[in-house]
């Protein structure tokens, strides 16, 4: 089969198309012909070996060479032991590993909500669980306002549906060109650049604050905030030495799976594809992740 794969940590050169064996599903485990393969920032963060510190399973710190992509959509043909409800032939998407590949295992997945197409499906698993995360850990409640900068992308659209459905005030910021779809989603939105925390001043008292872009504006955030614990970041490896925490662990992806096609069978939930890759393009699918401004989601089509 053909698989996107490196064997050194570095840029986007690094990446290869090859020819590699199939996987299979083990216990637990269900295995997919893959349709489409989410682009996420971590897909970049693991090529350039930012994590391997860490070596946690939650950042596939992998022996070298290592597969690419955590999230996909595709078509059962495999059900390890131990597996009920899902069958050869159903649609699904979920989590993996080196799921820029024609096949790919998934430890945890969905059935594909009626209406809702690979490559749309493909985008949702890690960015619905991170959004889900955030909100919950930086304790934002219906009524408050949360500021969300670096609101454009796959999780900051997430993060601002869910919490519109919440109750919850959402403040965006983004680039020019990104306005009118933060309010869209139903956000106050205002752009980067200088004078921006004055911008946000007027639009409302800020009660807690995430970071999703990683770009150098932690102090500011705890400075509208006025608290360090009030601010999440999931871009900026720098914010606990100002106080911030840095989410980086996955939490549990089967219920954030389940949360997810809840909000998108209601209406409530949904991420816009952006640009669409194929798997001889996954360099370029990372070089313009990295460059970020997206406005909802990069997918690759196998």
């Amino acid at each position: 089969m053909k698989k996107v794969s490196f064997a050194e940590f570095g840029g986007p050169d690094v990446l290869q198309l090859i020819e590699a064996e199939e996987p299979h599903a083990g216990p637990g485990q269900i295995r997919i012909a893959v349709r489409v393969a989410g682009v996420n920032p971590v897909d970049w963060r693991i090529r350039e070996g930012q994590f391997q510190k860490e070596r946690t399973p939650a950042h596939q710190s992998n022996e070298l060479p290592a597969g690419v992509g955590q999230d996909a959509s595709g078509v059962v043909d495999e059900v390890g032991e131990g597996v009920e409800g899902v069958a050869v032939g159903d649609h699904v998407f979920g989590r993996g590993s080196s799921t820029y590949a024609e096949f790919a295992v998934l430890r945890a997945w969905a059935r594909m909500p009626e209406g809702l197409t690979f490559e749309e499906a493909a985008g949702y698993p890690s960015v619905v669980e991170t959004a889900l995360r955030i909100i919950r850990e930086v304790g934002v409640r219906p009524g408050q306002t949360l500021l969300v900068s670096g609101a454009s992308g796959g999780v900051g659209s997430a993060v601002l549906q869910i919490a519109r459905d919440r109750g919850i005030t959402v403040i965006g910021t983004a680039g020019a060109a990104n306005q009118d779809h933060l309010r869209s989603l139903g956000a106050l939105a205002t752009t980067y650049g200088e004078g921006w925390v004055e911008r946000v001043r007027q639009l409302g008292q800020v009660d807690a604050a995430l970071d999703l872009a990683g770009s150098g504006v932690i102090r500011e955030l705890v400075e509208l905030t006025g608290d360090p614990q009030k601010v999440i970041s999931i871009a900026d490896l720098g914010a606990p030495e100002l106080g911030v925490r840095f989410s980086g662990v996955t939490g549990n992806v089967p219920d954030a799976l389940a949360e997810a096609v809840g909000l998108i069978s209601r209406g409530k939930l949904h991420i816009p594809v952006e640009k669409s890759y194929t798997l001889a393009e996954a360099a370029a699918a990372h070089i313009d992740s990295q460059a970020g401004h997206t406005r909802g989601r990069r997918v690759v089509v196998v």
